[in-house]
């Protein structure tokens, strides 16, 4: 990954990471950068460019948003922190968004989709979630659900990573979380 321009975004986190992609040198892989920037490695030597308590600042920041909220729960012998959502309706609107986009709106082109939709379903179906939002739809609408988005994890990112405007960034996080 090369960073072309680091010109701030507003957004703390991903500033925090353009700084370490633009400071890195050899440059590293989309999967390497997965993994530092969500604290997911443990490499003695890669350690300063992690990006500290990811899950609790973005959790911070839903709260602030009203998305989530914060509660202390007891699991036995120590409490722990949780974030349940306290805001359905903004669950309820990216549910029906991601259903639509592959029934009612479905235009059997990823590149024709809205590409941060597309990454939404890919990555929801990474994260095992996808099943959840697609359980109230009736079975004939799962069915073909389904089956649309199987089409799309079918898609080589590689491949589609050099069709005219591909975002090629995002075909390599993809590639990455799909293989």
């Amino acid at each position: 990954v090369i960073c072309k321009s680091d010109a701030p975004t507003g957004d703390v986190l991903l500033d925090e990471a353009l700084k370490h992609i633009k400071e890195t040198q050899p440059p590293e892989t989309v999967q390497s950068w997965i993994e530092l920037l969500s604290g997911e490695t443990w490499n003695p030597l890669k350690l300063h460019y992690q990006l500290r308590n990811v899950r609790e600042r973005l959790a911070k920041n839903l709260v602030e948003k009203g998305v989530l909220t914060t509660e202390k729960q007891n699991f036995l012998l120590f409490d722990m922190t949780t974030h349940p959502l306290t805001n359905s309706p903004i669950k309820q609107r990216l549910v029906k968004k991601v259903q639509d986009s592959v029934l009612e709106k479905w235009v059997n082109d990823p590149h024709r989709m809205d590409k941060r939709v597309l990454s939404l379903i890919l990555l929801a179906h990474s994260s095992d979630v996808l099943e959840n939002a697609f359980a109230p739809l009736q079975d004939e609408q799962y069915d073909l659900g389904m089956k649309r988005v199987h089409t799309l994890l079918e898609l080589e990112p590689e491949k589609e990573s050099t069709k005219p405007n591909a975002n090629e960034l995002m075909w390599a996080v993809v590639a990455a979380f799909t293989k």
